[in-house]
């Protein structure tokens, strides 16, 4: 018993058959034929693109480079302005210090110049407290000039903000904690206080017992 396969090898083709095999194959050419060149691996379909495309990477590849030397130069140009102010500023900085310095050092010459005449005289020991009370005198009105101001001490009621105590007085004449005794003077400046003022102040027990 022959099988269907065998059947169909012995079936003739017809010349119908044939014709339209050929019709067939000749449509797959043309439309392979039609068919656009793709890129295989990359590389264009045409070999003419390649340089322009070279010659775009170029362009780019030297904008890129111009604007990183703009970029450099600015930079540069930020940095020695930097230098320049800082500099500057450390130089008002320095003036304002040595203004301050001289302002402060001013009053103060002519005390000195007091002082070397004092210790150059051949005067006796009364001229030479008079004299003494003078450079203290100018000297007082030197750190007045720079608005420093001795602290009140002696009759003021003891003020822990601006005096030190450094020992009592037992006493009934005075009213308790009064400063009786400066040891040494105190100073601001303005409202601001240098150093307290070292004192002695009055204890009075019979105000503490009332």
């Amino acid at each position: 018993m022959s099988t269907v396969r065998d059947r169909l090898k012995r079936w003739p083709r017809t010349p119908s058959s044939k014709k339209e095999e050929k019709m067939n194959t000749e449509q797959m050419e043309s439309t392979e034929a039609n068919q656009p060149e793709t890129e295989t691996s990359g590389i264009p379909a045409d070999p003419l693109q390649l340089p322009s495309e070279l010659e775009q990477l170029r362009t780019e590849r030297d904008q890129l480079t111009q604007m990183l030397a703009q970029s450099q130069d600015r930079l540069a140009r930020l940095q020695a302005e930097f230098d320049n102010t800082r500099k500057r500023e450390a130089r008002e900085r320095q003036d304002i210090r040595d203004f301050a310095i001289q302002s402060a050092i001013e009053p103060f010459l002519g005390v000195l110049d007091n002082f070397a005449l004092a210790l150059a005289s051949d005067g006796d020991i009364a001229q030479l407290r008079t004299g003494v009370q003078l450079i203290v005198k100018q000297m007082e009105d030197a750190l007045r000039s720079l608005n420093v101001q001795p602290v009140d001490a002696v009759g003021a009621q003891f003020d822990p903000r601006i005096h030190e105590a450094l020992g009592s007085i037992e006493t009934a004449e005075h009213p308790d904690h009064q400063v009786l005794e400066e040891i040494r003077r105190g100073y601001k400046l303005r409202d601001k206080l240098l150093r307290p003022a070292l004192v002695k102040i009055a204890t009075n027990s019979l105000q503490r017992s009332e």
